[in-house]
């Protein structure tokens, strides 16, 4: 029991008593999970969007291609990455690699899917109750598609959150692009994984401690907004 209430000690410690290297690893764990679902949101929003409203030749197969991504595992978009901004790729020049920049990269193209099909069923909802009023003002398609945006705006967040669940508690692919470089491109998660590997579970655990609060704080979030969209569109949103 000692053993027990001693390792809880130190885990409060770490916590409470504002320890540098703990608060900063989290501090870079929100930067890059913050940035990649704002660029998520940037690109998937409307794409989603677009996906919902308009009909063309081989949308399903592009949505199943979307939906397909939601699968896609981590340490594959992290040797993506890789091999994207290593010496010998493409932008090799840019000196990205082992960077935050790399880790927001490569949670961008994990959260990017995930909040564009997200966004494709709640709009394509929203289209189906207010597409004949649209078309009967003669929206351009631009105007339609913003015009949903906002009309569904409070359902929306749900995207954002669970996309932000997705960053956030991701590891193989910031592992791999950021290279879990201490006090510059360590995470939550990949302190985790080293810091249990080497024994330190203190600081592991008060890491998950902080990791498992946040992952509650999303999911609680996205379960009342997931409420207010069913009570406003149905089932479907």
């Amino acid at each position: 029991m000692r053993p027990h209430l001693s390792m809880l000690s130190q885990i409060w410690q770490l916590l409470a008593a504002g320890d540098t290297a703990a608060w900063h690893i989290v501090g870079v764990s929100l930067r890059v999970s913050g940035s990649s679902v704002l660029l998520g949101l940037l690109l998937g929003l409307p794409l989603g969007a677009w996906l919902a409203v308009h009909a063309f030749p081989g949308r399903g197969t592009l949505v199943a291609l979307l939906n397909s991504l939601l699968g896609l595992p981590s340490v594959i978009v992290g040797l993506l990455v890789y091999l994207l901004l290593s010496r010998s790729g493409p932008l090799g020049g840019l000196g990205l690699l082992f960077s935050v920049p790399a880790m927001i990269l490569a949670q961008t193209l994990l959260t990017t899917p995930l909040i564009a099909a997200v966004t494709r069923q709640i709009v394509a909802e929203s289209w189906r109750l207010h597409g004949d009023p649209l078309r009967s003002l003669r929206l351009r398609a631009l105007q339609r598609v913003r015009w949903l945006l906002w009309d569904c705006r409070h359902a929306l967040l749900v995207a954002a959150l669970a996309g932000f669940g997705r960053a956030v508690s991701e590891v193989g692919a910031v592992m791999i692009a950021g290279g879990n470089i201490e006090g510059y491109t360590r995470t939550m998660t990949t302190a985790i994984a080293l810091e249990t590997s080497k024994g330190d579970l203190p600081l592991a655990l008060a890491l998950g401690t902080v990791l498992m609060a946040l992952v509650l704080l999303v999911n609680a979030a996205a379960a009342l907004l997931r409420q207010h969209a069913a009570a406003r569109y149905g089932e479907g949103a």
